[in-house]
């Protein structure tokens, strides 16, 4: 049957877990597109003002201050597809509410706010969970190709959703486009109940806070981790105010509104997916240093931006970093699967996306008043330089040049099962 046959090219889609996971990384992602491009132009069509902008944005990220370290324990506790239903249900209530509200009339600032703020838990919830839960869907050596396969789904997703919904935004307005993010979100439900994996094994269960430290002490033991953290930590910051927040900001002005801003997503999408099949067969051998001199190529999209380049030359830049950052992205993975024990994975990962995104929030706040006192194109070069410089300072540190690639550390991987059996 062709199905076997694709198994058989592809081993990862013999497991029936996997499987439903990659339906729900198409549908997922595929609604959040929505929210992506009809938060922005909702608050502007709202305000008017890119300092509202930012403080909304900033709304989604503040949360993973909490919520992900939170996430983190649940999902080392539970079966972390249940975690994921929670973070979904959080992230529909956040975009439908809000959609229904554009809908309904002009929304208040703090209403917006404290919609997205709801939408922001979810997705700090949402990301240690995922990382602990592919590890626990298929064996070691299917690690690299699942977790490629599993972001490529997200990533095709993503970019038909980002190209339908800047058209659908500048058709029937972001109200309607909102509201189709939460519906989506409430359709990946049912799939995710239906995957058995169970929760990490442990043999004793402590508190929240002794969970917590004893994360803690696994991700500062480890320096590769959290000095890649740190940087990250930067360089998030310093795209997302330049990118995010003041992206939709030349697009209004300069390249013709929500539709190029969409078009613009959907390129970003169009290079993770290809990154999404380089990264099935290439392994870095240095992963860390390789995830380091990535961070650095961030500076890409914000200078083409300032540069005010035509909408083609941002599309391929915007192709070219989502190669890269895609390919980054499942070497990253791979490595922490492989190199932190499973029952502590979420919550060092909870660590490490906490770290990660700590300052986007104040990346966010200020990029739009910022802008306004120097102007855009001076905020965004200035980005771009801010994240060259962490990338460079990064690679001081002995175990970012040298850590090599290896197997994991612990294994807990689905028992081997014939194709047949498993396709059941």
């Amino acid at each position: 049957m062709p199905w076997h046959g694709l198994a058989r090219r592809f081993p990862a889609l013999g497991y029936r877990d996997f499987r439903l996971l990659l339906a729900d990384r198409l549908i997922a992602p595929g609604a959040f597109a929505f929210s992506l491009v009809g938060v922005s132009f909702a608050v502007l069509d709202a305000t008017g003002s890119t300092a509202d902008l930012s403080y909304v944005l900033a709304a989604q990220i503040l949360p993973s201050l909490v919520f992900a370290l939170v996430g983190g324990v649940f999902a080392d506790r539970f079966a972390p597809q249940k975690v994921i239903v929670a973070a979904n249900l959080m992230i529909a209530a956040g975009e439908g509410g809000f959609g229904l509200l554009v809908l309904l009339g002009n929304p208040r600032l703090w209403q917006m706010i404290v919609l997205e703020t709801m939408t922001g838990a979810g997705m700090a919830v949402f990301y240690p969970a995922s990382q602990a839960l592919l590890p626990r869907l298929v064996p070691d050596r299917l690690l690299q190709e699942a977790s490629a396969m599993s972001r490529l789904a997200m990533n095709a997703a993503q970019m038909a959703g980002a190209a339908i919904a800047g058209v659908f935004v500048a058709a029937a307005g972001p109200g309607w486009a909102l509201a189709t993010c939460g519906i989506g979100m409430l359709g990946t439900v049912p799939l995710l109940l239906a995957i058995r994996a169970p929760g990490a094994e442990r043999a004793e269960r402590h508190n929240v806070l002794r969970d917590l430290r004893d994360g803690w002490s696994a991700f500062a033991s480890r320096r590769w981790l959290w000095a890649t953290t740190i940087q990250y930590c930067v360089v998030l910051a310093a795209w997302y105010g330049a990118f995010d927040v003041l992206g939709p900001v030349v697009a209004r002005e300069h390249l013709g509104g929500a539709a190029a801003w969409g078009l613009i997503t959907a390129a970003d999408a169009v290079g993770l997916i290809i990154g999404g099949v380089i990264g099935m067969r290439y392994a870095a051998r240095r992963p860390i240093l390789f995830v380091v001199l990535i961070g650095a190529t961030c500076a890409i999209t914000p200078l083409a931006l300032a540069m005010l380049l035509p909408l083609p030359l941002i599309c391929v830049a915007a192709v070219g970093l989502g190669i890269a950052l895609e390919v980054m992205m499942v070497q990253w993975t791979v490595t922490m699967a492989r190199n932190v024990p499973p029952n502590l994975l979420a919550r060092v990962s909870a660590y490490d996306i906490l770290g990660a995104v700590s300052a986007m929030p104040l990346g966010a706040l200020l990029a739009g008043p910022i802008a306004a006192a120097i102007g855009v194109s001076a905020t965004q070069y200035g980005a771009a330089a801010l994240i060259v410089v962490a990338s460079a300072l990064t690679l001081l540190a002995p175990e970012v040049r040298h850590m090599r690639a290896g197997p994991a550390i612990e294994a807990q991987a689905p028992a081997e099962a014939p194709v047949g059996a498993k396709a059941a």
